[in-house]
């Protein structure tokens, strides 16, 4: 799964929302940028992640297309079969419909329960269904097995801003962390003024600002935090 994503449709993404589906797009739209250009075996949302774009269920006279009809039954005639229960969940996933989607991925990971890819993709489809306690447990799992995984540490720092009732030091704190690892990440920087500012710290949410710009320039990133805590 590759997506051809430029910080400027980011922009756009970013200004529909200061919530938990934009924040977390941020973050997961620039991981794909950047894998595309480091074709690491450690880019789960590069090979991993489905798109959560337009994509509807496609109906025959019949019902469902054949091929997805045929992909759901192979799931349930063969409940051993881990890619099967994946590319189930995938299809349900590309519907939104998170709930079913979730329940063939967990499957799949009875199958293999320390799939790292896997781990990560329940996590972030917890995520886009509002879960965010347990999009934090699926979360931590992949940290267990990759702690310096910037974009996962990221992505779960967002879920203690997100939560009905956030814990924005626990955010801080996660954000910090994946700048120990890399310093110039911008979805962190962004998100770590975002929660800054949530927090009522102006001072600390511009110098998020001012490591940003110095960072990624007039991004669509920097211009959007400018815009959204105020800074002058």
């Amino acid at each position: 799964m590759q997506r051809n994503i430029l910080f400027g449709i980011v922009g756009l993404i970013v200004g529909l929302s200061v919530g938990f589906f934009a924040a977390n797009k941020i973050n997961r739209d620039t991981v794909s940028q950047t894998n595309v250009s480091q074709n690491s075996s450690d880019a789960p949302f590069l090979n991993q992640q489905i798109q959560n774009a337009a994509v509807k269920e496609q109906h025959t006279q019949n019902g469902m297309q054949p091929a997805v009809a045929e992909g759901l039954e192979k799931a349930k005639n063969e409940p051993a079969n881990f890619e099967a229960q994946v590319v189930a969940g995938e299809m349900y996933l590309r519907i939104e419909n998170f709930e079913k989607a979730i329940g063939f991925y967990k499957r799949a990971s009875q199958i293999k329960p320390n799939d790292y890819p896997l781990i990560v993709k329940i996590g972030n489809t917890y995520f886009d269904s509002g879960q965010f306690e347990e999009a934090e447990k699926w979360y931590l799992k992949a940290l267990e097995i990759k702690p310096d995984d910037v974009n996962v540490r990221t992505d779960l720092g967002i879920t203690f801003v997100e939560r009905e009732k956030p814990d924005l030091e626990r955010a801080v704190k996660e954000f910090q962390t994946s700048l120990e690892t890399n310093s110039k990440h911008e979805p962190t920087l962004y998100n770590l003024g975002i929660a800054y500012f949530k927090k009522g710290d102006s001072e600390k949410a511009e110098e998020a600002l001012k490591q940003l710009e110095a960072v990624g320039g007039q991004s669509s990133l920097a211009k959007r935090l400018r815009q959204i805590t105020g800074v002058k």
